[in-house]
């Protein structure tokens, strides 16, 4: 790769003049000092005879004093900041580096000077009598206008890009109200100011600080506390909230949210002053408000360096690499810099994006793509064989549930025939290591779905020890703005103007981000031997009815009013509360907080291979009742909860609120 000359000579060129600048900068300086000095007076008298210090005194202070400081400002880096971004970090440079010149400069002078003297018999510089003081307080004024007229320069280049600025674009301005009066607040708006293109009109800043009252950030006044949110977007026409609070919990946006029902602003919000790169915020980071930021979910904290010995320059194989955990997975995995990371997708669309996506960032490593079907039992052995992986990640299944219970057949063949093909494949690879994502609903199971997953999760762990493949299982629920989750379709009914199809009022699901999701089945990849079953931490349940209020009121309506929530009672297969509880009596701790291992039961290795083949024998025959019967041999906990006629799920009920997860 070659280097274009052209910003290499630009750099060169911007260099020169802002050196040139600095020693016009410091001339003027040393000017200024001798103005003051001398009162402003050009002729004072020496021995009796007038005399222009212009040429006697100044022009020789020159010579000494602009080449010592431009060598000193050098070697303090001042002339490579950008001035239009210039700080209080910047005023400390300018500072210490006009300090450590202006000494020099002093101890030069009086070298020169005493060596001249001993060389020619007179004084380089004739210092009339009686104003040797004068003289002397040059190098102090000296000292002072540097850095007055340094940090003067720079400061005017922000001023010119910042609130001048030619060429300016200006548009309709979205009027805006600020929730933070701290670092955050000021960056932002500062940020805001500093657009080439006016976009926004700052109403003024809310701070629950009581000292911060009726003060001013860059003009704009803090106008009132955070309980006057409401009041106050009426009162000034707003129609962007930014919050930019330090200490903005998930419960306090909630609470703001709430304050602002009905009123049309849109909420935004910025990351942790602490999370932006070298403590700039940039309105391009300004982001929606989404309901995972009330949800309250903290960061995961992951153990890199066990992941990356698993992943790092090896082969890694993704099943179901085009949907919504597998395409995250993907996008984790390639942060770990594999070897080659072969994605198996049976949806062409779906592969084609996440294929695009990962090549825009597969620097260091290798994306190969397979259209293929997980039951597809020549086909996978063939990929396998092919790419011969040391991980592979099975996140392939059907999930949505009320589906499930009209199209049984197709769920055992997918999630149960579909894994059972994986995990052979990846036994006669010799895979290292391959983990099984599987579903809360696995516990107890009521639904197709959540039953064949079990089955699926039994063949897995049955096969654990039987060859060198250490078959991992990671168990958790429901995951925000995955495809055919509770979120997209709330918003879709949102915009259509309602109602938001709720299934019971009192219906709960635990929720986690899929980045949240997808990372710590990374993590949870790289523990135990095989044969275990991790459940993820899913913190506090949700009821599905609060998220329908959240994400109405999030919109800037009011729920009930402007938006009606319509409950559709309880479809096929669907529970009112999903059974994890990470405080269970069969749920064990692990080396990380967010992941437990369930204690689960030895099964009988053979009823279960007898049992998967009756029911292969049964998928594409319609039996459904028969397929049922099997399941609840194969798991006794499995109990039905609605009727199995597929006229139960209705087209309307399957377009309900009920995660798909």
């Amino acid at each position: 790769m070659t280097n274009d000359p052209l910003p290499t000579y630009a750099i060169r060129h911007r260099m020169k003049l802002v050196v040139c600048a600095h020693a016009v900068l410091f001339s003027a300086a040393l000017f200024a000092s001798f103005l003051l000095a001398y009162n402003f007076r050009w002729v004072i008298k020496v021995d009796g005879e007038p005399a222009v210090w212009f040429y006697t005194m100044f022009l020789p202070l020159l010579g000494i004093a602009v080449p010592v400081k431009l060598c000193v400002f050098q070697w303090g880096g001042q002339y490579h900041g950008t001035w239009r971004y210039v700080g209080l970090r910047d005023l400390y440079g300018v500072i210490r580096a006009t300090f450590v010149s202006t000494f020099l400069f002093l101890v030069l002078y009086f070298a020169v000077e005493n060596i001249w003297t001993s060389l020619y018999g007179y004084p380089l510089i004739d210092n009339p009598p009686g104003l040797a003081l004068y003289q002397s307080a040059i190098f102090a004024l000296d000292w002072a206008a540097t850095i007055a007229f340094v940090a003067a320069a720079r400061i005017l280049a922000r001023f010119y890009y910042e609130d001048i600025q030619p060429g300016r674009v200006a548009a309709p301005k979205t009027r805006i109200l600020i929730v933070g009066a701290g670092d955050t607040g000021e960056a932002a708006l500062r940020e805001l100011l500093r657009m080439r293109e006016e976009r926004y009109d700052c109403v003024g800043i809310l701070d629950d600080n009581a000292a911060r009252l009726n003060g001013r950030i860059h003009g704009v006044e803090v106008i009132g506390e955070t309980s006057q949110i409401r009041e106050i977007c009426q009162e000034y026409e707003v129609q962007e909230v930014l919050i930019a609070a330090e200490n903005a919990t998930p419960k306090r946006i909630r609470e703001l949210v709430e304050h602002c029902e009905g009123t049309g602003v849109r909420f935004r919000t910025l990351p942790a002053i602490s999370d932006v790169m070298e403590g700039r915020v940039k309105v391009s980071q300004m982001r929606d408000v989404e309901i995972a930021d009330l949800l309250g979910r903290d960061p995961v904290e992951l153990d890199t360096e066990k992941i990356g010995d698993q992943i790092m320059n090896r082969v890694v194989l993704v099943t179901g690499a085009g949907g919504s955990i597998g395409s995250e997975l993907c996008r984790q995995i390639a942060s770990f810099a594999p070897k080659r990371l072969a994605l198996v997708e049976r949806s062409e669309n779906a592969l084609f994006e996440i294929d695009r996506e990962l090549r825009g960032i597969a620097k260091n490593f290798e994306v190969i793509t397979y259209v293929a079907d997980i039951a597809d039992k020549a086909r996978l052995h063939s990929i396998f064989q092919k790419e011969r992986p040391a991980t592979v990640f099975h996140a392939a299944a059907h999930k949505h549930v009320p589906m499930m219970e009209c199209n049984v057949g197709e769920a055992i063949k997918n999630n149960v025939c579909g894994t059972m093909t994986v995990a052979d494949a990846a036994m006669a690879a010799s895979v290292s290591r391959m983990v099984m994502i599987s579903t809360d609903k696995a516990v107890n199971p009521t639904s197709i779905m959540g039953c064949s997953k079990r089955v699926a999760e039994m063949y897995v762990q049955g096969l654990s020890g039987k060859n060198s493949t250490q078959f991992i299982t990671v168990r958790f629920g429901n995951v925000l703005g995955s495809s055919g989750s509770v979120v997209p379709i709330f918003r879709e009914q949102i915009l259509r103007g309602g109602p938001v199809t709720v299934t019971d009022p009192e219906m709960v699901r635990y929720f986690m981000t899929i980045p949240e999701a997808a990372q710590l089945v990374l993590q949870a990849g790289t523990m135990g031997q095989g044969g275990e079953v991790y459940v993820l931490h899913m913190g506090k349940p949700v009821k599905i009815f609060d998220l329908a209020r959240d994400m109405i009121s999030l919109s800037g309506l009011r729920p009930g009013v402007d938006i009606e929530i319509a409950f559709s009672g309880i479809r096929p297969g669907e529970k009112l509360y999903e059974e994890l509880s990470f405080e269970g009596e069969d749920i064990g701790s692990t080396s990380h907080a967010k992941i437990g291992s369930w204690k689960h039961r030895p099964e009988d290795w053979d009823a279960v291979c007898k049992g998967i083949e009756q029911l292969l024998t049964l998928v594409d025959s319609n039996a459904d009742d028969s397929i049922r019967e099997i399941l609840k041999r194969l798991v006794p906990e499995y109990q039905p909860n609605s009727p199995t006629d597929s006229e139960t799920a209705s087209p309307a009920t399957l377009e309900g609120a009920v995660p798909g997860k």
